[in-house]
């Protein structure tokens, strides 16, 4: 600060040090996946929480992308905070990135795990450098680590945790996009599964109560009464709809109580309410019709059935809409090389051995063998070689750009003719590829002025 102001006072003008523009505390963006929410209710309430958080500056939260970005001082408020925040309300949070320059990677730990083994782990990791954070997962054997890529790499803790418990532990990098898409994917299941199920009881109490009643002989034996006023249909339909109610709409009960209880009522709650209004009503009818020889009320039985049939349908094609969204981002990561071939190097620069291993492994400053035909496992520096690599996937432009000694490459473009020995300058979220998906994933949460207005609105929606 001195240099600078003596530099502007050296021609010819005052300057004077203003102090709290010095001590400008630090901002970051952090991303966290937010899982269970069911509709516009459950992201508007999740973003409110949060912007209640002191420390936070601005913070989105997208219900088909199922992330929150968020805007925060680290001076004031933490990561964990926030995740803190949003499980408070009811909802599962899942850490994606603190925004800090550094990476993290989780690796998933098989064999004989106990406590004490993973204290013993979780210490000598903390002797490495270049160490930001450490979070342990008994439950799930994992540990997550945040780390700086120019002091130390994924290959380091693997070797780390396997020598620490003598091989008795082995450690894999867990792929958090592979585990996206699964639970995806067992979303989609879950809600067709239930769908299907409900039509097998639903369409018999629609038939019984709106097609067949207007067949003469059908509706004779569907109106025959049982004990007293007590008809078979009714009876019927009684007993196909409680199996919808309470076993395939038993997600709507759990939604709802969790709302109610953060007070923030959703869709869940309507849902909860109209079918158990419409069930409870019938329920009465049929017990007072079975206790009375002059009842005459009516059941809809229908009605509660067929909503819950007609919103898991809904929600069916709602997962599947969501799963779409998330294409374009596996197509892009899809760009990524599975493996890759790192090269043992002298003093002198000479190659003395090559190993094929999981690109996920390769880190800052390894040499990497790129054969023709092959896709550049990250970015990086040719240090040996010359041949043409496609760069469509970034620059748009088909023909193929000549390589040679100290040009640049970047990960998952395609080496076309020649071998290329390549330094690694940039790898994980640092890389051109990951920041690309990145800007993809942030416009998805970027929100149009008029969904704005719509989740506005659908805050009041439901209590009213």
């Amino acid at each position: 600060e001195e240099t600078i102001r003596e530099a502007i006072e050296d021609v010819g003008f005052e300057a004077t040090l203003i102090q709290e523009g010095s001590s400008e505390r630090k901002s970051l963006i952090c991303r966290i996946r937010v899982k269970g929410m069911t509709c516009t209710s459950c992201s508007s309430t999740v973003e409110s929480v949060l912007q209640a958080v002191h420390g936070v500056q601005k913070a989105v939260v997208a219900l088909a992308t199922e992330e929150a970005e968020i805007k925060y001082d680290v001076g004031l408020v933490s990561c964990k905070k926030l995740i803190d925040v949003i499980e408070d309300t009811g909802f599962e949070a899942i850490l994606i990135t603190t925004g800090e320059d550094c990476n993290r990677v989780t690796l998933s730990l098989e064999g004989a795990t106990t406590d004490e083994s993973m204290r013993r782990i979780e210490c000598s990791l903390r002797a490495l450098p270049g160490i930001e954070e450490i979070e342990i997962y008994n439950n799930l054997h994992q540990v997550c680590i945040s780390y700086k890529t120019d002091r130390v790499g994924p290959r380091h803790f693997i070797n780390v945790i396997e020598s620490t418990e003598y091989g008795h532990v082995k450690a894999t990098i867990s792929s958090h996009e592979g585990d996206k898409l699964l639970d995806r994917s067992n979303e989609i299941k879950q809600y067709r599964s239930h769908f299907l199920w409900s039509l097998v009881f639903t369409v018999p109490v629609f038939l019984t109560s709106m097609v067949l009643m207007y067949i003469p002989r059908v509706k004779g034996i569907l109106e025959h009464n049982i004990v007293n006023m007590l008809t078979i249909g009714g009876l019927l339909r009684w007993i196909l709809s409680t199996p919808v109610q309470f076993i395939i709409g038993r997600r709507f009960y759990s939604g709802s109580y969790k709302a109610l209880r953060h007070g923030s009522p959703n869709m869940d709650v309507l849902i909860a309410l109209g079918t158990n209004s419409a069930y409870f009503y019938s329920v009465y009818s049929v017990i007072k019709a079975a206790t009375s020889p002059n009842f005459m009320g009516m059941d809809f039985f229908e009605t509660s059935a067929m909503l819950i049939s007609f919103i898991l349908l809904g929600k069916y094609l709602e997962v599947l809409a969501k799963g779409k969204t998330s294409d374009a981002i596996a197509k892009l990561v899809c760009l990524k090389p599975k493996t890759a071939i790192l090269l043992g190097v002298d003093s002198e620069g000479n190659v003395i051995s090559e190993e094929e291993m999981d690109a996920r492994l390769i880190q800052q400053n390894d040499i990497i063998k790129i054969l023709p035909g092959e896709k550049v496992a990250a970015d990086g520096i040719v240090v040996w070689g010359q041949s043409h690599v496609n760069e469509s996937m970034i620059t748009g432009e088909a023909r193929p750009v000549g390589k040679t000694k100290d040009d640049a490459v970047i990960g998952g473009t395609v080496n076309v003719n020649g071998v290329l020995h390549v330094k690694v300058t940039r790898v994980g979220s640092e890389s051109a590829l990951s920041q690309i998906v990145q800007l993809v994933e942030a416009a998805q949460l970027a929100k149009a002025p008029i969904q704005k207005f719509a989740d506005r609105i659908s805050k009041y929606f439901v209590p009213m």
